[in-house]
């Protein structure tokens, strides 16, 4: 009896192929599967984790770069800037500010490249924009 070389083989199903949806499933309801599966909702789905997933990290790193400064820097916290300001007052002020930008850049973005999607999405499906 005689071993097959190289790595196993699995026999998998075939991937469902991507199409566009249309309309509505039952009266008044769009057909929420076939939108998730359409080409226009992926697309809507992948511009969105380009944004949030790098966003999410950044802010993590400069919220962590705060919190490992405060906890290990002391000297460097505690540097008078200005007067009785000091670099943590500064650096702990500029957590709120980099969530304000955060969250206008998101508006920016949305409205420049996920709502144009949003509403064809809207659109092909039927579905009336309130």
């Amino acid at each position: 009896m005689t071993r097959p070389t190289g790595p196993p083989t699995f026999d998998l199903p075939e991937r469902p192929v991507r199409r566009e949806f249309t309309g509505v499933r039952h009266a008044g309801e769009p057909d929420y599967h076939a939108i998730q599966q359409s080409a226009e909702f992926v697309r809507l789905r992948r511009r969105l984790r380009l944004f949030v997933f790098p966003m999410s990290a950044l802010f993590f790193c400069w919220y962590m770069t705060f919190a490992l400064l405060s906890a290990y820097a002391h000297d460097f916290m505690s540097h008078k800037v200005a007067g009785e300001i000091n670099a943590g007052t500064i650096l702990g002020l500029l957590q709120f500010v980099s969530t304000v930008v955060i969250v206008l850049a998101y508006r920016s973005f949305a409205r420049k490249k996920l709502d144009t999607e949003v509403d064809r999405i809207h659109e092909l499906a039927g579905v009336d924009k309130e």
